[in-house]
């Protein structure tokens, strides 16, 4: 039987751009006033904001280039959200030209020594010239895909043209391969670089699976707010939470099975290249985030999602949602923060560590009000829409 319902587009309260003003504004001044004290620990905390809204952003645009690849029908009705997500990335872009200016500060490869010559040979690849070039390229790629498919997506809710879903599907396959070239690209250029004797060949899926995970939160909460507070198609119910919940347990499951695996391999494999940087993450403060990452991160999540009424449950979603995007937050910090050294240990330095993740929480929220505001919340033109609609359990 097919669902009833209908939408009608609403725009977001004022109250929702206010607060992502008062937490732009307030989170610069912090983030700012961090610089006064240790400019160097600021432009990491810029670095760890950055790398957390670009994973939203990437994640949702691999999950809109998936539905249109798989052809899947439940995610239809949610896919404008994941769209909002996506419009990040052009503004990323202009966020990233600031940390042109740190780059000494934070790749010790712009500074290699002499007689290292693990940095001497790889120079011709590990250089500012050649990463401002691949920063930029993966970008044009990202931006190329995200202006062409959602303008296709939005076109068709005035034209109800069929054939730009068959346009979108050709395009998101040719996107899908180069997707996983410049994600990885960009994992180690702007994380795994941070520590250039370092070797891994697995961060690019470990940089994935916290990308997917982070923005599947991100779509997740959003969703069910805004049908909680009428601003989705009426005929949503409860039973197209499920995927998002499935989705979720999955891939905080795949996050701790590829983590887990990168570790135990080097654990087994015991090279003095690939274990010092687990042996860094293991000294002083850093046990207490390790441990209580894989607490964070897997087993409380876990927990919260395993029993299947679970990933129907509004409350239960939301929870985990905010959850899950507090853990890539912390994950995040234990990826860039053990490449910072100082000297400079005030304590007022770790609560103004908020500054910049506030700013950017701030900007994200300003930007989904303003697509909000000037785009449909579901897109009304797509022929999987009603099929969407009519998904159960």
């Amino acid at each position: 039987m097919a669902s009833s319902g209908t939408y009608t587009k609403k725009e977001l309260p004022q109250s929702v751009m206010r607060l992502g003003i008062i937490l732009l504004v307030s989170g610069l001044v912090i983030g700012l006033a961090t610089f006064a004290l240790d400019s160097k620990r600021a432009v990491f905390n810029y670095l760890l904001s950055f790398v957390f809204l670009l994973t939203i952003g990437l994640g949702s645009l691999f999950l809109i280039a998936l539905e249109y690849v798989s052809n899947a029908a439940w995610s239809t009705p949610f896919r404008r959200v994941a769209e909002f997500f996506s419009s990040y990335l052009p503004v990323l872009l202009f966020v990233a030209l600031p940390l042109f200016l740190f780059l000494v500060d934070l790749f010790h490869l712009t500074h290699p020594a002499p007689d290292d010559k693990i940095l001497t040979g790889k120079l011709p690849y590990l250089n500012i010239p050649f990463f401002i070039i691949r920063v930029i390229a993966c970008f044009a790629i990202w931006i190329i895909y995200y202006l062409y498919a959602v303008r296709n997506s939005r076109k068709q809710d005035e034209t109800k043209d069929q054939t730009l879903t068959r346009k979108n599907l050709v395009a998101s396959a040719i996107f899908i391969p180069l997707f996983a070239i410049t994600a990885t690209i960009a994992s180690v250029d702007w994380l795994m670089s941070l520590e250039p004797h370092w070797f891994s060949t697995i961060f690019g899926v470990y940089f994935f699976s916290g990308s997917v995970v982070a923005s599947l939160a991100a779509i997740t909460y959003t969703v069910v707010k805004l049908r909680e507070k009428g601003y989705l198609h009426t005929g949503v119910v409860n039973d197209h939470y499920y995927s998002f919940g499935s989705l979720l347990f999955g891939f905080v499951n795949f996050w701790a099975y590829i983590a887990f695996s990168q570790f135990m391999l080097y654990w087994y494999a015991n090279l003095p290249e690939e274990t010092f940087w687990f042996i860094n993450r293991w000294a002083g403060y850093w046990p207490v985030i390790s441990i209580g990452l894989i607490i964070v991160h897997f087993i409380v999540p876990y927990a919260i999602l395993l029993p299947q009424p679970a990933k129907m449950d509004p409350k239960r979603l939301k929870f985990a949602s905010l959850w899950l995007l507090f853990a890539h937050l912390i994950d995040l910090y234990w990826l860039i923060m053990p490449q910072y050294h100082s000297d400079k240990n005030h304590p007022l330095l770790y609560i103004l560590e908020i500054g910049f993740p506030m700013a950017i929480i701030g900007a994200a929220i300003i930007i989904f009000y303003l697509n909000f505001k000037k785009h449909n919340a579901v897109p009304v033109g797509d022929p999987k829409l009603q099929r969407g609609l009519d998904y159960r359990v």
